[in-house]
This record gives structure tokens, sequence and C-alpha cells, in this order.
């Protein structure tokens, strides 16, 4: 149980900065409500345990290649140039104030949430982290200490995800539409900005095989 409370602790920490998959989070949130917002961080936490149970499986060595980290570089830029400037065409469509009916599928909003979170970040961090925390379990003959450490990262950054969009759901109440809509650019206006920081990255990596 200590194993595991400490690492809901780290699992919040993890989740605390701004990253992608919170502006996402924040936009669906405002725009269509708490189970929206929900969707885009269930999204990101579908690939977050896929990439656990790959770790899991043995496949850290292979996730860790250069030849599989670098094009996702590429690949989380493209997902994210769509996203940014999907919500900066789209600012002023399907927003749904407090108390009208979300036209929006749940499942549209979960399915930003996955390309988000298809992002070479996410992937350093579950082999890098995981990865020690994987081989130290197998070493000390435990390797179900690498499950509760998991289950234990992954409720802290489900804690950080409900109590932001509480936040946000009690917030959005005294919004009109064109607060929201000038929120929602802004939201894209930061997706285009981590496109173009993954863009550099890539790059930067890609000149020491040129």
């Amino acid at each position: 149980m200590s194993l595991y409370l400490a690492y809901v602790m780290v699992g919040l920490a993890i989740a605390m900065p701004v990253g992608a998959i919170t502006v996402e989070m924040t936009k669906q949130g405002l725009k269509n409500g708490f189970i929206h917002g929900w969707a885009v961080g269930l999204g990101g936490m579908t690939i977050d345990i896929i990439l656990i149970l790959a770790l899991y499986l043995g496949l850290a060595s292979f996730l860790a290649m250069p030849i599989i980290q670098i094009p996702m570089w590429l690949i989380g830029a493209g997902f994210l140039l769509f996203l940014g400037y999907d919500s900066i065409k789209n600012a002023d469509q399907g927003i749904t104030l407090s108390g009208e009916k979300v036209k929006k599928s749940f499942f549209s909003s979960y399915r930003n949430g996955l390309l988000v979170a298809v992002s070479p970040g996410n992937l350093v961090f579950w082999v890098n982290v995981f990865g020690v925390v994987l081989a130290k379990s197998y070493d000390q003959g435990e390797p179900t200490n690498f499950l509760i450490v998991a289950a234990g990262v992954l409720s802290g950054i489900l804690l950080h995800d409900v109590g932001l969009l509480a936040i946000i759901s009690v917030t959005r109440k005294a919004m009109n539409r064109t607060m929201i809509k000038r929120l929602t650019i802004a939201a894209g206006v930061l997706l285009l900005g981590f496109a173009g920081y993954f863009i550099y990255e890539f790059i930067v990596a890609i000149q020491v095989y040129i």
C-alpha cells in the first residue's frame, strides 16, 4: 500500500505540468463539459496503459530504439498541428453552454486524447522510468511491484484529470460563448506551439544521423 500511495503522488506530479493533453482536456471541458474533457484524459491513459503492458511484456529495449522514438516526434507533431488548426478554425462551433444538450460524440473527444498522447515524450517517460522500475522488480524477484507502481501512477494521473475537470465544469457555468471561443483559440495556438517543439526535437534528433 505504501508503494502504491507513493506512486499515486508521482502520478499527480507527472500530470501537474501543462502539456498538450492538459490543453486538449481543458478545451473539450470548456466547450462540451466534464464528460468530454474526461474522454480526452481516458484517451491519453489508454496509450499509457498500452505502453505499460508493452514494457511488462519485455519490449522496453525495442521502444527505446532511436528508429522508433525519432519518427514519433514527427507523427506527434502532425497530430498536434491537425488538432491546433482544427481548434482555431472551428473555435466558434460545437460550443455547448452549461445546461445545453451536448451534440458532440464521446468517441471524438476520446480520439483526440489518443492522438495527443501518441508523442515521444510519453514514450520516453514510460521507457526510462518504468524500464528501471521493471528491472528492479525482477531483480528483487517481485515483478508484481511493477504493476502496483503502474496502478499508482495511473491513479495519480486520473485524480489530477478529475480534479482539473471538476474546476473547469464549475468555471464554465460563468462563461458565455465568446469567452469559450477565445479560450479555444488560445488552446489551438498552444497546441501549434507544442507541434513546433516536436518538429524542433525531430530535427535535432535526426541531425545526429545526417
